[in-house]
């Protein structure tokens, strides 16, 4: 599969997270959000497990790389990114949480224009502003 249909199967896997964990943690009787993101997680890691024993995919001999340390950042930043997100759903509407949440991609974009010199096009400025102010309609009351 190229990258286009792997994105497309993570968007279609990933639309379901926000109910699914919005039914789990919301309400009485509830799963506490951060007992949710164990499970999930876990999942998640023993799937991962699953993909690397299936593809040989060797792991030791990569965490000496020194690449590895935005790894290990950008696993810091998934675990506050998750747990606050399980949190908001808890808390709060799917239709307005998710949304949120989303902008994530707007603000993904920014950073790889900044850091990692990304190129700038009109049509990309105005695909995020349209995607910007889609959220805002969205997630508004």
């Amino acid at each position: 599969m190229n990258y286009i249909a792997w994105s497309v199967l993570a968007l279609a896997a990933y639309s379901f997270v926000a109910p699914l964990m919005r039914l789990a943690t919301a309400g009485e009787g509830a799963i506490p959000s951060t007992v949710a993101a164990f499970v999930a997680n876990s999942v998640l890691v023993v799937a991962t497990l699953a993909v690397i024993g299936f593809t040989g995919d060797g792991v030791v001999e990569h965490l000496a790389d020194p690449r590895m340390r935005y790894v290990i950042a950008a696993g810091a930043c998934l675990a506050v990114g998750i747990l606050a997100y399980y949190r908001a759903l808890a808390l709060g509407r799917v239709s307005i949480v998710a949304p949120i949440f989303a902008m994530f991609f707007v603000v993904s974009s920014a950073v790889g224009v900044v850091l990692l010199d990304e190129p700038v096009t009109a049509r990309k400025l105005l695909g995020v502003g349209f995607a910007m102010v889609a959220v805002v309609l969205v997630a508004g009351e």
